[in-house]
């Protein structure tokens, strides 16, 4: 009989030849089959074994010698999970076995990987293909054996595992035609059986003169889910068959089968019931059998139903917040008291939660949610918190989110003072014009013309660029009671943060970096460097600020008449510059006595500026008068920003850190530095 079934692309393991790699043209031999049979889960019955028939007239090879690609672990969706192609032509099967070459990427991300293979770290692979046909056949008291005997490869996967106990099972993704050919007891007296000779039929073949039958799966998700359900209730563990005590062999291959038969019989039936991979695992890690796993598994399922029937609106009060915004707030705030009374008052709406462990809230967060935690673990309460619609993951991203940005705003940037800050619309370089003096007007005659002249100009660059780290939050923080996990540790970062933009900046000062036209920042050729050092006084404060007077614009003539805002020195010199420019009594002697234009100065005292020389002093102007250092962030990412998401690489939350932040000295006529003595 023909049955004709929709089935998906699947998955089967293979392997690398690293003894076969050719560094120069990088390419690599690929065994992507050698025919051996797999265990596979039924959809409508018993597990089976599958095989793929090697007769070369039952692989159709045209896709793999078309150039198929080589992903990296069947990724389908990004172009960046391209990481080689299969060598048009190569594709061919020998002595049982399907044999491609592959070539490897040349770009750098693929580079590693490229490495790991030649090393021989990475070996397995695994190949995705499409049955078109199946013949099967079930032995005396064994298994049905699925033959494909009309079938197409057409992907090949670096996999870093390729005897994974779940692999080859049904993966989500378009389905196609197959046609099954099971063979009855006519066909098994010889009547005319189907081999491995027998040419393959397409998928629409009809014109078998036994019954077709169309099989097809319920569209919604409820009535897939029950017919899902009533398909996995219909199996049942296998029984090993009685042999010898001494056969032990025997024993413990059967009892291998048995346990793949559960693990897969679990994975299956979770994933088609859209229930979360761990759940599974957990069923799996602690030997639930088949039968006690269909039952935790269907009351799973139906606590997900009861929790979307029960709350299936959200009020919000006219005139008023969304309640459940208003509650999550208010816990927020129990916690950020907890953490800093002073800095985070309580707010009575949060009184109710003072006290409250992280645990405790997180289970008062589940029940809203309209989650039963009656009879949970510590450890299953955390999980689920973690991984639920509760408003838990919100409430710590929200904490987080606060403590790091109050620490970020506290962090002194004494920068800030003599900077000028922009907004960048993208990552691409910025072009900074340093505009020259206007031409000087000229005289003009009787009945005269006037002249036309121009402004000179500079250009300097610099663009933004990417700073991050991520901070995780683990259902173990929660069981803890880690309250500073996700305070503490945030605030370190945001003055990791801040401290990160004062570093970009004064790293500037420190470094003398070179300027559009060749030279340094600060250099004799730019007048903004004494030549010989001198103390922090009056006198070397006055010839510095008289040389930022002098200095003239683009064409040399023009004098600009910078005036000096700020004093920047070290810590060092800190307690100096602020009696230079302290308010004081004329001193009798009128060659100590210190100007008042001294003394308007701010002093800006830099520790890092100590690393480079504790004895150089600077001036800066006033942005608002001439250009000096510029920084930017990218526009709406100004400061710290947050992203939260459940955890893909830790069992919780991720909360990542970003900064967008560039800067660049954009004219040195506005700064002037005297090394000291």
């Amino acid at each position: 009989m023909n049955t004709m079934i929709e089935l998906p692309a699947m998955r089967r393991s293979a392997e690398l030849a690293p003894n076969s790699v050719d560094p120069d043209a990088r390419t690599v031999e690929v065994i992507w089959s050698a025919g051996a049979r797999v265990r596979r889960a039924s959809f409508f019955g018993e597990p089976y074994d599958e095989e793929l028939s090697l007769d070369p007239a039952h692989v159709r090879l045209d896709r793999l010698n078309a150039g198929a690609p080589f992903l990296k672990v069947h990724e389908v969706d990004t172009l960046d999970a391209v990481i080689g192609s299969v060598v048009p032509g190569s594709a061919r099967i020998e002595n049982g076995r399907g044999i491609a070459v592959v070539r490897i990427s040349e770009r750098a991300d693929v580079e590693p990987i490229w490495r790991d293979i030649q090393a021989g770290h990475i070996r397995a692979v695994s190949i995705g293909y499409q049955v078109h046909r199946f013949d099967i056949s079930k032995p005396d008291g064994g298994r049905e054996l699925w033959r494909a005997v009309d079938w197409t490869p057409f992907e090949v996967s670096a996999v870093p595992v390729g005897a994974d106990p779940a692999a080859g099972f049904r993966a989500k993704g378009e389905q196609h035609d197959c046609v099954l050919h099971r063979r009855d007891a006519l066909t098994e007296e010889g009547a005319s059986p189907m081999t491995d000779k027998t040419p393959a039929a397409p998928a629409d073949d009809t014109t078998d003169t036994a019954a077709t039958e169309e099989i097809t799966m319920p569209d919604d998700k409820t009535g897939a889910a029950e017919a899902q359900t009533r398909a996995a209730e219909t199996r049942s563990q296998p029984k090993a068959p009685k042999v010898e005590a001494s056969d032990t062999e025997a024993i413990a291959t059967r009892a291998r089968e048995a346990e793949r038969d559960r693990v897969s019989t679990i994975y299956d039936l979770a994933g088609r019931l859209n229930l979360e991979r761990g759940f599974a695992e957990d069923l799996v890690k602690r030997g639930v059998s088949v039968d006690e796993s269909r039952r935790l598994i269907l009351d799973q399922v139906a606590a997900k139903s009861d929790e979307t029937r029960t709350f299936p609106h959200v009020s919000v009060p006219l005139g008023g917040r969304d309640e459940r915004i208003t509650r999550r707030d208010a816990v927020a705030n129990a916690l950020l008291h907890r953490y800093s009374p002073t800095l985070f008052p309580l707010e009575d709406a949060a009184r109710q939660y003072r006290g409250m462990t992280l645990l405790e809230l997180a289970r008062e967060s589940l029940g809203n949610a309209g989650v039963n935690t009656r009879g949970l673990s510590r450890d299953e309460v955390a999980t689920r918190a973690l991984h639920s619609t509760s408003d838990f993951p919100e409430i710590l991203s929200a904490v987080t989110n606060k403590t790091l940005r109050q620490a970020y705003d506290a962090y002194p940037r004494t920068f800030a003072l003599f900077c000028r800050q922009v907004l960048a619309t993208d990552f691409k370089s910025m072009h900074r014009v340093q505009l020259g003096e206007a031409p000087q007007l000229l005289e003009v005659g009787e009945s005269g013309e006037f002249k036309r002249g121009t402004l000179g100009e500079s250009k300097e660059s610099y663009k933004v660029k990417t700073y991050g780290r991520v901070v995780a939050i683990t259902r173990q923080t929660l069981i803890n009671d880690d309250l500073d996990a996700f305070t503490r540790i945030p605030a370190m970062y945001g003055n990791s943060i801040a401290q990160l933009e004062s570093d970009v900046v004064w790293g500037i000062i420190t470094a003398n970096p070179a300027m559009a036209d060749g030279n340094a920042l600060f250099h004799t050729t730019h007048k903004n460097l004494a030549g010989t050092g001198a103390a922090l006084d009056v006198a070397s404060v006055g010839a510095a600020r008289a040389a930022m007077a002098l200095q003239t614009g683009l064409d040399r003539k023009t004098v600009l008449n910078i005036r000096p805002a700020f004093l920047i020195v070290p810590a060092a010199l800190e307690l100096k510059a602020e009696q230079l420019v302290a308010q004081n009594l004329v001193p009798a002697d009128s060659a100590k006595v210190v100007p008042q234009s001294i003394r308007t100065l701010s002093p800006i005292s830099e520790p890092r500026l100590d690393a480079a020389s504790a004895t150089a002093w600077y001036l800066a102007a006033s942005p608002n008068q001439i250009d000096t250092i510029e920084y930017a962030y990218l526009e709406g990412q100004q400061g710290a920003y947050i992203e939260t998401r459940n955890g893909f690489d830790v069992d919780g939350v991720e909360i990542k850190c970003r900064l967008d932040f560039g800067a660049k000295a954009i004219d040195w006529r506005g700064l002037y530095k005297n090394p000291g003595a």
